[in-house]
């Protein structure tokens, strides 16, 4: 692991890039950490699978490319003035570029699509893959959710060992950020009204003070390395998307795991990582353990 990661953002020119950038800015400056700025270039195919081969097409492809980066270090420096800039030019496809660079990555930034993509499509296939397979977390920013830098980090906890870094990974940056925290525990979105009559007479009043406890275990050990980091516990009976959603209106970052307790072993993203990427309207970091 490098000593200093960088936080590698995928540049194109769109306007969920540029969003993108100015949080991956400002991100790169609260950690003290270099900011990498990358676009991949693959080789241009027409139709019938056969590759461009005009020197002058490479030529004003490249200039384009070029052009991009340095804009996107533009705004960068603008976000957040004094922080270590590179960009760089990748002879290649962006998902594998990005996965490669994930190795040594501090995080991946990424707006939610891409100059390629359908305006039709809630998410880039480049994000898409990215989240999937990526070695470091990955955040992916809506372009409407360029952050001012208030509101609080929301990190979503359901007691696997799938979450316990994600949950490091928010004190982290509301430590960095000066952020409170909001650590939501949804227990269960069963509809208890489509339950047997029989059910009411089970303890569901003991099984919420349960769940509490195994929440706030969750988070001790935590608290006691962050101590600056307010915390609010939030534990409901609900769809875990839905509360994620709702308390994050405000939020300038929602944390969750790759995958949760319900996933079965080998899962690459789990259902509610995946719902939030597709329905959230914050930047999301997904978070999976190192391999």
């Amino acid at each position: 692991m490098t000593i200093n990661p960088p936080v590698v953002v995928g540049v194109d020119g769109s306007d969920t890039s540029n969003a993108a950038t100015v949080w991956a800015a400002r991100t790169a400056a609260a950690h003290g950490a270099p900011l990498r700025l990358v676009a991949a270039q693959p080789p241009p195919v027409i139709p019938g699978g056969m590759l461009v081969t005009s020197q002058s097409y490479f030529d004003d492809l490249n200039a384009e490319s070029h052009r991009i980066l340095d804009a996107a270090k533009a705004l960068a420096e603008d976000a957040a003035a004094g922080i270590e800039v590179e960009t760089s030019l990748h002879n290649s496809s962006p998902i594998p570029l990005l996965l490669d660079l994930s190795e040594q990555a501090r995080m991946i930034v990424l707006g939610t699509r891409g100059r390629g993509a359908l305006r039709s499509a809630l998410l880039g296939s480049v994000a898409t893959g990215v989240v999937t397979h990526a070695r470091c977390p990955v955040v992916v920013v809506p372009t409407s959710a360029v952050p001012d830098g208030d509101g609080q980090i929301v990190v979503g906890v359901d007691g696997s060992a799938n979450s316990v870094p994600a949950v490091e990974a928010a004190f982290t940056e509301a430590s960095l950020r000066g952020a409170p925290l909001v650590a939501v525990h949804a227990w269960s979105d069963i509809d208890f009204d489509t339950l047997p009559v029989a059910v009411e007479a089970l303890p569901w009043s003991a099984v919420a003070e349960s769940e509490e406890a195994a929440l706030a275990e969750s988070l001790a050990g935590m608290q006691e390395r962050f101590p600056d980091v307010e915390v609010t516990r939030v534990v409901v009976q609900d769809n875990a998307v839905d509360q994620l959603i709702a308390r994050s209106r405000d939020a300038q970052l929602v944390v969750v795991g790759s995958h949760g307790r319900g996933g079965f072993q080998g899962m690459l993203l789990g259902s509610t990582s995946r719902a939030l990427l597709h329905r959230g309207e914050r930047p999301l970091m997904v978070v999976r353990e190192r391999r």
